[in-house]
Order: C-alpha cells, then structure tokens, then sequence
C-alpha cells in the first residue's frame, strides 16, 4: 500500500483528481505530469502510487475515486478526536505518516480568504516557502497579510540599526519574496538591531494564523531546510479562539510600540 496520497493537503488531492479526471495526467505516469501541481517533494511519492494503483489495473478516474475518498474522510472525521493534526519535517519512520510542514503551510496560504498572520525567527529561500501565499494576495487585493519577522545584528557589527533596516528590507523584497507581487505589512522588534548590545533580543516564535480561525505553531523556520529537510514538530490546530488570542497578542504587541513596522 502506497502512502503518499495520504500526504496530501486537500487542495493537492482535489488538483490531482481533476487532472486525472480530465486527462491531463494520465498513464503512462510521468514525473513532468506531477512537478506542474505537486509540490517538488511530493511529486516523486505520488508517481510512485499512481504507478502501484495503475499496476492493480485502477484506470485514472478510479485513482481519482480514491482521492476523493482520502479527502472527504478527511473532511468527515470522527466527532470525537480534537481538531488538531501532527506535522513533521524530515526522514520519515517505517509506518508512521504525518502531515508534511510543507504542504500544510502551502496548504493555509493557498486557502486564506481574509486574514494571515506569520510569525518567524528565520527566513530563507522565501520565495518557494511564500510562493502561494504572494499568489492568493495577488487573487484577492483584500487579503491582509501581516508579517512578525526576527531582524539580527551579526555578533560586533557595528552598522547602525537604520542602515540593518534597510538591507533587510531590499534583501526581502529581492531574494526572499515572489516577482514583484504585492508585499505584506512586515514588522520587527527594534531590541534585535539596537545600538545598545546589552538590549538585543530575537523574535524566536514561529507561527501562521489565518482567518482568524487555523493556526499552525511549529518549530520550523521558513526555510527550505525547515519546512523539508530538518527534523521538525508542529501543530496544525482548528480553534477560533486560540487564533484570536494569538493575533491580538502580536497587534498589542504592534499597538504599543514594542513591535515596529519596516515597510
């Protein structure tokens, strides 16, 4: 039994459904079908099961069958188990699986409808972590989008803070967000970069709050090796109040001057 369907956010298995029902991939199964919807580091899993199913005799609108099925079970769920999910980065143990941290974090951008907060202590090879979330922004002009990020002052830098400000802002905006897509409220904490080195501190949380109702909190920082290659724990939770508590903490946060914005 193949388990690689398994690991599929529900946007991914409602993708790969409709190309398989449409025939846009279709056997003989090719690694070039799968790299235009999947994520790069599912797209090899995911050959790998239609190649066992199709070894069965499914034909593609059977394999799609299937994944409407893992999807609706998963929406269904059982009334009695909370609404929290476990999320891993890393290898992977012989018959464990867990939700991928990639995917779940592609996952909430790509479905945000009114609000994302994130919060993060690194952030590196941005452009592929925040790919989906720049594209729903560019879908709906009306998606507020707030960013609580760690700006660092190397160990006997001696640049003034305004000087650090300004080269993290033009290295965020050309390394580490997509093309020229509309950019989100950035904020940070001025101890990080201040003149004063015994004042210094670092914004170390590391969490995703959209619509004030799904929020992911992780240990995971937003890079590649982070959302893929460490060995990382999170938490993908479904609680309306814990993502209230969550992003009043960071605007009071904001509104006191104890967080300032960027740009």
């Amino acid at each position: 039994m193949n388990n690689a369907f398994i690991k599929l956010g529900n946007t991914d298995l409602e993708t790969l459904a409709a190309y398989l029902r449409s025939g846009r991939v279709a056997a003989p199964y090719t690694s070039l079908q799968l790299t235009r919807i999947l994520p790069t580091g599912l797209s090899s899993e995911v050959l790998d099961g239609l190649v066992y199913y199709d070894s069965l005799g499914f034909s593609a609108a059977q394999i799609a069958t299937v994944l409407e099925l893992v999807e609706q079970d998963r929406k269904n769920g059982r009334t009695d188990e909370l609404p929290i999910d476990l999320v891993t980065s890393g290898p992977e143990a012989p018959g464990i699986t867990n939700r991928d941290t990639s995917v779940v974090v592609r996952e909430l951008f790509a479905h945000a409808r009114q609000s994302v907060l994130v919060v993060g202590y690194a952030v590196y090879q941005g452009q592929r972590v925040f790919e989906a979330l720049a594209k729903r922004m560019e879908e709906n002009p009306d998606l507020d989008v707030n960013f609580f990020l760690n700006i660092s002052r190397p160990d006997r830098d001696e640049t003034s803070s305004e000087i650090i400000i300004s080269q993290f802002k033009q290295r965020f905006k050309q390394t580490q967000w997509p093309g020229n897509c509309r950019l989100p409220n950035v904020y940070y904490d001025p101890r990080s970069v201040a003149d004063d080195a015994p004042v210094r501190s670092s914004l170390h949380a590391k969490c995703i709050v959209v619509d004030l109702e799904h929020v992911f909190v992780s240990s995971a920082n937003f890079t590649e090796a982070g959302q893929q290659r460490n060995i990382e724990v999170g938490l993908n939770i479904k609680s309306e109040w814990l993502a209230e508590r969550l992003v009043k903490h960071f605007l009071h946060l904001q509104a006191e001057g104890l967080l300032v914005k960027a740009f």
